[in-house]
């Protein structure tokens, strides 16, 4: 059996593990990253979620900033590649396919593309290593500690990985199952109320509770190839009218092609108006909404343990392309076509070419609900969201969700609760900006695992807000940073939550926020200085809303403290931003 040691070892290309590579290796770690798949970014490219759920602070660095790379590098790509129109051209935040789900849109080998960029480096100066199409085999542990992973590598020869500190960052946290035991180390599906004292939660605990997954597809509008266009019936077509709940219009979605809030322009990877290229001359879309999430099944929870997860996911690849079906077929036509039908849309075109599958259909299912970790402390619903299901107030009209002091992220986005088939309704509500607590990153009991995905400790109900795409990044780069930190300073992640403060300002020196301001980007020069004050608790979280205004005048917009510091007398006459910085020059050595 080959060996290999490293410092940290990440299973899973997803969202965060490919972030974890690459903030592991940026700060010199030794790293093997593990993949079962050939593409890195699981939902934000293989999982065809290629349109990222971001936060309305995005454009204003509302996340990481490696993650902004990322973004940068998915416009530089469609600016230099192709010829934009006047409209495209003009756009301030260019999003190539105008979707009104993001910011931000891009074809899924685009995305690859852009995160072998940001991987290079590193695999280039050998300190990032990467087995592709390979599978976790078995683990050898000690008490609570993994000693090492053997995977079978892409030739079927085994290989067993030594290392410091382990990341699953798998989407199902498929590491989790084989490292600790359910209910003591991990737990899958909904948790009951009396368990979280989550007011949504259910009385009793429902293992079958688990989110749906999606094979989104890209379709084109192409009438002149109708007569290929049309794919055969799936099987099972009869069984999923029944039950997949085939529509068009979901939510505030305002028809199939017309409105702002059309289904059509709701995933749209690109725009032709964006674009005065021939190589674009068409709009092209990824359908990824209700009608294709899989309600007859999971791979997770109670079904699972009667099911093969093959035998699912094939199931679910036929409800999608059930979907297309009834769409070219079936469905209800807004306005007859030329010919007078006025049911199905023949002229829609199955993109084949962009996963490079034999059904077109995406890589991997994407997955919005893993295995979790028992924490040293949960996020819990009424920690983030404004009212509960029945209106009850939470956070109500603060600002922020609640104040975490060991926050090592920041996030946003509503609780999303998709039907699953097992009795679970639809739910989406408002959260307010979140942060994502260190201790919510730290098995309770395993000492060098960490989660890096979808699996951090937050509840079936907290999952639904903390699962989307920057989100997930942040997860993955700060339990890789975890682990950097606890082998540099040699402590452990259960002691390094008792005292936070060296780390955050190393995270927040890596342009990392920690706390929220909508107005403060990565480069702007008191970004440091708010952060950490705020994080320290000398400024307070608790503002009218979550901008810092630095160029207001302190004596029009007053610095919120918590508590004044000493030989602080007055900033009359200063912007914000400067009083902040000559705040921060005074305390930072004393703290």
């Amino acid at each position: 059996m080959e060996e290999q040691t490293c410092d940290i070892l990440i299973v899973g290309a997803s969202t965060g593990g490919t972030a974890a590579a690459i903030a592991a290796a940026r700060r010199g770690a030794s790293v093997i990253l593990v993949e079962r798949g050939s593409w890195p970014g699981g939902q934000l490219t293989s999982q065809g979620v290629c349109t990222p759920d971001e936060n309305n602070w995005i454009e204003n660095d509302g996340c990481t900033s490696s993650y902004a790379d990322y973004r940068r590098r998915i416009r530089d790509h469609y600016r230099g590649t192709y010829r934009l129109s006047d409209t495209g051209a003009a756009a301030k935040e260019f999003n190539p396919g105008n979707c009104w789900v993001s910011r931000l849109g891009c074809e899924p080998q685009v995305g690859v593309r852009a995160l072998h960029e940001m991987m290079k480096p590193y695999e280039d100066s050998g300190s990032l290593w990467i087995y592709w199409n390979s599978t976790l085999d078995h683990v050898v542990m000690t008490g609570d500690k993994v000693n090492s992973v053997t995977v079978i590598n892409n030739v079927g020869h085994s290989v067993e990985i030594r290392f410091a500190y382990v990341l699953d960052a798998t989407d199902t946290g498929e590491l989790l199952a084989l490292t600790g035991r359910e209910n003591e180390d991990w737990v899958i599906g909904a948790e009951s109320y009396e368990d979280t004292g989550e007011p949504d939660a259910p009385n009793s605990r429902r293992r079958d509770w688990v989110q749906p997954f999606t094979f989104p597809f890209a379709l084109e509008w192409s009438p002149d190839s109708i007569a290929d266009n049309l794919i055969s019936k799936p099987s099972g077509y009869e069984d999923f009218i029944k039950y997949q709940d085939y529509r068009v219009v979901y939510g505030n979605m305002s028809g199939m092609f017309d409105g702002r809030s059309a289904w059509w322009n709701y995933r749209r990877l690109l725009a032709a108006e964006n674009f005065q290229d021939d190589r674009i001359p068409r709009d092209l879309s990824m359908i990824n909404t209700p009608g294709n999430d899989f309600c007859g099944g999971n791979i997770l929870g109670d079904y699972a343990d009667t099911h093969s997860a093959e035998e699912v996911l094939q199931a679910g690849r036929n409800a999608s392309l059930g979907y297309l079906y009834w769409l070219q077929n079936d469905c209800e036509r807004e306005a007859p076509s030329a010919s007078g039908k006025t049911h199905g849309y023949p002229e829609l075109r199955l993109r084949r070419d962009l996963f490079g599958t034999p059904d077109g259909l995406s890589r991997d299912p994407y997955i919005r609900e893993s295995r979790r970790i028992l924490p040293i402390r949960r996020i819990l619903e009424q920690q983030i969201v404004v009212r509960d299901f029945t209106g009850g107030v939470c956070v109500g009209d603060r600002p922020r969700a609640e104040f975490m002091p060991d926050s090592c992220g920041i996030g946003h986005y509503a609780l999303d609760i998709h039907p699953n088939g097992h009795g679970e309704p639809n739910h989406y509500v408002p959260t307010r900006p979140f942060q994502i607590p260190l201790s919510a990153m730290v098995p309770h009991r395993i000492s060098n695992l960490l989660p890096a995905c979808k699996n951090a400790g937050v509840t079936h109900l907290t999952n639904g807000a903390y699962r989307l795409h920057p989100i997930e990044w942040a997860i993955g780069e700060a339990a890789a940073l975890v682990a950097v930190w606890c082998i540099g300073h040699q402590t452990s992640p259960r002691d390094l939550c008792t005292h936070p403060q060296p780390f955050q300002q190393m995270l927040v020196e890596q342009k990392i926020p920690i706390c929220w301001y909508g107005d403060v980007r990565h480069r702007d020069p008191c970004f440091i200085a708010l952060q950490m004050l705020t994080i320290r608790g000398i400024l307070s979280h608790e503002t009218r809303d979550i901008l810092f205004r630095p160029d207001e005048l302190v004596s029009v917009n007053p610095l919120n403290f918590t508590a004044v510091p000493p030989n602080i007398s007055t900033f009359e006459g200063e912007t914000r931003r400067d009083a902040v910085l000559r705040l921060w020059s005074m305390v930072e050595d004393d703290l």
